[in-house]
């Protein structure tokens, strides 16, 4: 894992579209002595929001990091109608995966997190099989077995309810994790649960989405990675990829394509969640480059 040395704020919001909004913030952060670093702005005309990401150095900043969120709702936000979150570099974000018994993700994002690429901490894989147990003894992160079914999701869901909070799980990616969320649980954990479906949503639902595909004699697949949310394989988009298709491909040609474009398309989701450029509104996100 990279050191994180930078000591930065992020701060996403979006508001009613309105003159001046960039000018006001940025004066806000050049006024305290802050070095913007990043700005990305988008407005949406048709339904007239305005949203932005802007990050900056803490370094010589005035304000104290704690009271800064305060600050800037008493200022700007309470009159400009912002709806906004602050948050800090600094503080390295802890992951968690969910897994079921198909390693193809699992493996993808162990590797990216031992080679660094991500500013992130995987203290915890929580599955209900024994079998990915292997992996984790490989990576050599605590793997908890828990044998969650309709029948038992009340009770199973309070332990993984526990080790989220031992383990001060900030957000959850779901690895091929085999098993329907409580709503309780979404609930604990908003626009911070990340899954991935193994098709170009909302086509091909269902348990065996390549076999429809080809049935249908498809020339692309796709897959999908979203926010998860009440409404299953229905929350905000945070990243799609296709792949082509030719008459001369089997279901397992379907099946091998497939999963590399699933663990491709999660893993960018995953790294666009880990750097804070994912900003939701209603049933849709934001993604920043």
């Amino acid at each position: 894992m990279k050191d994180n040395k930078q000591n930065t704020a992020v701060l996403l919001m979006h508001c009613p579209d309105q003159p001046g909004i960039i000018a006001v913030i940025t004066e806000f952060i050049n006024a305290n002595g802050g070095n913007i670093l990043y700005l990305d702005q988008y407005v949406d005309k048709i339904n007239g929001i305005f949203y932005m990401r802007v990050e900056w150095d803490l370094d010589n900043f005035g304000i104290p990091s704690e009271k800064i969120s305060d600050y800037f709702e008493t200022l700007y936000a309470n009159r400009y109608g912002m709806n906004f979150k602050i948050s800090f570099t600094k503080k390295r974000q802890r992951m968690a995966i969910f897994v079921s018994k198909m390693s193809h993700c699992l493996y993808d994002i162990l590797a990216r997190y031992v080679a660094g690429e991500w500013d992130v901490e995987i203290p915890l894989i929580i599955s209900n099989h024994p079998d990915m147990k292997v992996v984790a003894e490989q990576f050599n992160i605590p793997y908890e077995i828990i044998p969650v079914n309709k029948d038992n999701k009340v009770e199973m869901e309070a332990i993984e309810f526990d080790l989220l909070d031992k383990y001060n799980i900030d957000f959850i990616v779901l690895a091929r994790y085999m098993q329907v969320l409580s709503e309780d649980f979404i609930k604990r954990y908003p626009n911070r649960i990340i899954n991935i479906h193994h098709s170009f949503l909302p086509a091909f639902v269902g348990a065996k989405p390549y076999h429809a595909a080809y049935d249908r004699g498809v020339k692309l697949i796709g897959a999908t990675s979203h926010y998860v949310t009440t409404e299953l394989d229905a929350g905000p988009i945070i990243e799609q990829d296709i792949v082509r298709i030719t008459h001369k491909d089997t279901i397992d040609d379907l099946v091998k394509k497939g999963r590399d474009l699933e663990k491709i398309v999660l893993s960018r989701a995953v790294e666009k969640h880990i750097q804070r450029k994912i900003l939701t509104y209603r049933n849709k996100t934001v993604v920043f480059s």
